[in-house]
């Protein structure tokens, strides 16, 4: 039980940040303020880091991690692409990029509490993405 639970959380985080890099990746180059595509940019490269420690982790257990949703990404993919073609300001990204932070703040807690039998090291892989979506969420309020 530990095993799958750790296996299936570790999944879910890798489809997370998987989320959490091609939204970034959709809005960077919108970005008028220098310091809004900072901490952007910032927030990726600590999803990539991420990234790289859930793929160590699913190493282990050979596995392959998992894809975000294609619906969830197309969805995604349009609402970002609609709302930035009738207004591309800074606080519309923000707006976007917020909505997604807490998307994914909330489906990972969900996804903490579903498998809890989860080993406590996946389990603090998916608290730092927790972490990253709430300080990105945070840092960029000041742009909403």
């Amino acid at each position: 039980m530990i095993e799958q639970d750790t296996i299936k959380l570790l999944r879910e985080c890798d489809a997370g940040v998987k989320m959490g890099i091609s939204s970034i990746d959709d809005v960077l180059d919108y970005v008028s303020s220098k310091e809004l595509k900072s901490l952007l940019s910032q927030s990726k490269d600590e999803h990539r880091k991420l990234d790289t420690e859930i793929h160590q982790s699913l190493n282990r257990y050979d596995d392959d991690g998992k894809d975000p949703a294609p619906i969830a990404k197309g969805m995604s993919w349009i609402k970002t692409n609609v709302m930035l073609a009738v207004n591309d300001s800074d606080a519309t990204i923000a707006d976007l990029m917020t909505d997604g932070c807490n998307m994914g703040v909330k489906s990972l807690n969900k996804y903490l509490n579903k498998y809890a039998a989860a080993d406590e090291k996946s389990k603090d892989v998916a608290k730092k993405l927790v972490n990253l979506e709430e300080k990105l969420a945070h840092d960029i309020k000041s742009y909403l």
